[in-house]
């Protein structure tokens, strides 16, 4: 069985929970959820060269379709990211025991474009980011995560994944809707890296966030149901009202941060243009 290593928790968590209490669940599928009290004001992540690097607020047109792309703000990686996670376009299922998880489809579309504005006047060309490695994590459908030790989930790696980006730019992944845990509004994790050999070049990390209205609509429906209705919207919760961990963008970060969702009979389709700087790290 290949082991997966136990997550760190970040010194966000340690900040952020200083006087907070947090509960994790004894199984994958209980009912009991983490929950998080007594949150402080936030608190931003230190971010690295290459992090930070990554980071742009132009706007670049993608031609010949004169779609206009604005550079993607990062968020916090939060306390449960889990690397060499399986390469592969369908993430519902656990390697380590074969299993599903239930909940209502979800496909994932994110196009990756370097904004490369060559003259510096704030606008640009999007050029589609080839070959760059895309981590995708979520809770499942009561809000857990795998691969987290104090969960009892740390052998698993359902709802995780990775895939690289095609000649376009983009990545897909069928997934399940996430559910709601405590202290946090629904969400979805992206990490962007690419690499020069074995060297990381770059790396962008945010969170993307799904519409309020269809986030209830989903919790009235099994297996959602068994949890509950979701008990914070986005606009409540703190990292989306908070600035962007590159200092970019002072608050309401989450705005930026919207999956463009639509619905293909049963499934859910949410679709991302994620806009980063990788010119440098590939000159």
């Amino acid at each position: 069985m290949r082991k997966i290593p136990i997550p760190k928790f970040t010194s966000f968590l340690i900040v952020s929970l200083v006087s907070g209490l947090l509960i994790f669940p004894s199984a994958v599928t209980g009912s009991s959820q983490p929950q998080f009290s007594g949150l402080p004001p936030f608190s931003q992540p230190e971010l690295s060269a290459t992090q930070r690097s990554a980071s742009t607020n132009q706007t670049c047109t993608l031609t010949p379709s004169l779609i206009e792309i604005e550079g993607t703000p990062q968020q916090i990686e939060g306390p449960y990211f889990v690397d060499e996670m399986p390469n592969r376009y369908d993430i519902r299922s656990d390697s380590t025991n074969g299993s599903l998880q239930a909940g209502i489809p979800l496909r994932l579309v994110f196009h990756v474009y370097d904004v490369n504005d060559t003259d510096g006047d704030g606008t640009g060309s999007c050029i589609p980011l080839k070959d760059a490695k895309v981590d995708v994590w979520h809770s499942n459908s009561q809000g857990v995560y795998s691969g987290v030790q104090e969960a009892g989930t740390a052998e698993n790696d359902f709802l995780r994944g990775y895939q690289m980006t095609d000649d376009n730019g983009t990545v897909q992944f069928t997934t399940i809707y996430p559910g709601w845990y405590e202290g946090r509004a629904i969400h979805i994790h992206i990490k962007v890296r690419d690499y020069d050999r074995s060297n990381e070049t770059f790396e962008w990390t945010s969170q993307f966030y799904l519409n309020n209205s269809i986030n209830e609509l989903v919790h009235t429906q099994p297996p959602y149901s068994e949890h509950g209705p979701v008990p914070m919207t986005n606009e409540e919760d703190f990292i989306y009202t908070g600035p962007s961990t590159d200092g970019l963008i002072k608050d309401n970060t989450g705005q930026h941060l919207m999956l463009d969702m639509k619905k293909d009979r049963e499934v859910y389709v949410g679709i991302f243009d994620v806009g980063l700087d990788a010119t440098q790290s590939r000159e």
